[in-house]
């Protein structure tokens, strides 16, 4: 294992410790509303120090964008991207679907990528050119060639509305060309059961890159596909995010083509 997925999955687990902890008496937490939906505890907060306390001790030079704690040192060539608790909503009602997210970019790079879930104790590792593994097992993308086979995960905006007629849209037809549709409520982890072939694609609008930037590294070292909704690059920046198998993933943005506003689509 590299270096410097050691240090990353050390500091999953940690952060991974103080979730599993606070989840046995959910009443005592103090809950604050960031903005409408989106919803912030002392655990998320708990949790993200651990990991740039960690990551800051072995890298002090490193850079890190928190979705708690912000940016800081962003000139820097690493960057650590953090989603200490992907899933808050989730967490907060005892629904057992969350996890802890951690992805290295190195000058604009994705290269390393850790995806814990604290639950069930599954943690998902990448490193760039060294493919994917579950708990130490190599994993691969589902090998379904046909959408009408595939089942595929999403996510409901929930906090921002503007696109959710293009988005029902979208959902119909996903609806009536796969066996079926999955919406856990957990990004990271939904794009992690990709890339181990539990489900066969996953698409969404509107993320955070600390939603996305591990579990689509995952994706593409296990085999798959990652793009925004036309197929390109921008998904980290625009937070429109396709993945897949390659098969799936073009059948995918046939389906999602006719239903793609201006604002959706890749600038010129």
């Amino acid at each position: 294992m590299h270096p410097m997925l050691i240090n990353a999955v050390k500091a999953a687990r940690q952060a991974g410790d103080i979730i599993n902890f606070a989840s046995r008496d959910l009443g005592k937490l103090t809950i604050q509303n960031k903005s409408f939906n989106d919803f912030v505890s002392e655990v998320d907060q708990a949790a993200e120090q651990a990991i740039i306390d960690t990551l800051k001790d072995a890298y002090p030079d490193h850079g890190f964008l928190g979705e708690e704690s912000g940016e800081s040192n962003k000139e820097a060539d690493h960057i650590w991207i953090i989603d200490p608790l992907d899933g808050t909503t989730n967490f907060l009602h005892g629904f057992p679907s969350y996890c802890v997210s951690i992805a290295l970019q190195e000058k604009g790079v994705l290269t390393q990528a850790v995806i814990y879930d604290p639950i069930k104790n599954d943690l998902f590792t990448a490193t760039k050119g060294r493919g994917a593994f579950l708990n130490d097992t190599r994993i691969r993308v589902g090998k379904r060639l046909k959408l009408q086979d595939a089942l595929i995960a999403t996510g409901f905006p929930f906090r921002e509305f503007s696109y959710l007629d293009t988005y029902m849209d979208m959902l119909k037809d996903m609806i009536k060309n796969t066996t079926g549709i999955r919406r856990p409520g957990s990004a990271a982890l939904d794009l992690a059961y990709v890339a181990a072939g539990f489900s066969d694609g996953f698409f969404e609008l509107n993320l955070s890159a600390w939603d996305i930037a591990a579990g689509a590294l995952l994706v593409q070292e296990a085999g798959g596909i990652v793009g925004d909704f036309e197929g390109n690059e921008s998904w980290l920046q625009t937070g429109n995010i396709v993945a897949a198998n390659p098969k799936v993933f073009a059948q995918m943005l046939q389906v999602l083509e006719p239903h793609l506003t201006q604002a959706m689509r890749t600038p010129a």
